[in-house]
């Protein structure tokens, strides 16, 4: 006659493993669990700056800033912010004051920030700052060509202008660093003064310009107040 020794055997030590594995497991768990309420509870929040917040200042429920360093990435950022425009218009039935763009201006893009007074004055400087030349007579411009139709056409950007993204809401930033290296390079080819140089420079800027301190900056504080790039 058989005899059911089941009850009386000892435990199977893999069964005692088994246990011991979904225990570690357990406080494995609780241990992550815990980290990461800890991190929740420590998440990241940016400084806030009074100077940047002018950011939060412009309407609209989505936010796009481009990052522009040279002229050809200026073309781009404006043609592109068009489209961006244009399309939450068509397709999505928004109106252009839902939609927050800027446009920093830095380094060899930020003399397209000033206006066609300041070209036809220092263009020169602007130039050489840029490392661009007139698309029609190779030489120095004499106005901001993408601020004016008579250029529009010849450059990347279709014919779509400053002034015609302007009027739809688009802002500019300027990079201030950049513009003091512009009035420095004046200054001294023409015996003037820096601080007057940069301070008529900056008193004349494109249609919803402003100046920043620095473009680099700008770009990192638009992110961090959830605005998405573009970086040409």
């Amino acid at each position: 006659m058989s005899k059911n020794t089941a009850s009386s055997e000892p435990r199977p030590a893999l069964t005692r493993r088994n246990a011991g594995a979904a225990a570690a497991a357990a406080l494995a768990f609780g241990g992550i669990a815990a980290a990461q309420v800890k991190a929740a509870a420590a998440r990241f929040e940016p400084i806030r700056h009074d100077k940047d917040n002018w950011l939060d200042q412009l309407p609209g429920g989505h936010r796009l800033v481009f990052d522009t360093t040279t002229p050809a990435s200026v073309a781009q950022a404006i043609f592109f912010a068009n489209n961006f425009l244009r399309t939450n218009r068509n397709d999505y039935g928004l109106q252009n004051s839902d939609l927050a763009v800027v446009i920093v201006l830095r380094h060899q893009s930020a003399p397209f920030g000033y206006s066609d007074a300041m070209w036809a004055k220092y263009g020169s400087a602007a130039a050489a700052h840029a490392a661009f030349e007139d698309p029609k007579s190779k030489g120095i411009p004499k106005a901001n060509v993408f601020n004016s139709a008579d250029y529009g056409n010849l450059m990347p950007n279709r014919g779509t202008t400053i002034d015609v993204v302007a009027k739809q809401g688009v802002q500019f930033a300027v990079c201030s660093a950049s513009t003091r290296a512009v009035a420095g390079v004046i200054a001294r080819a023409s015996g003037g003064e820096v601080d007057a140089i940069y301070a008529e420079i900056t008193s004349n800027l494109v249609s919803n310009a402003r100046m920043v301190p620095a473009g680099i900056v700008t770009v990192a504080r638009a992110q961090e107040r959830g605005y998405s790039l573009i970086s040409n």
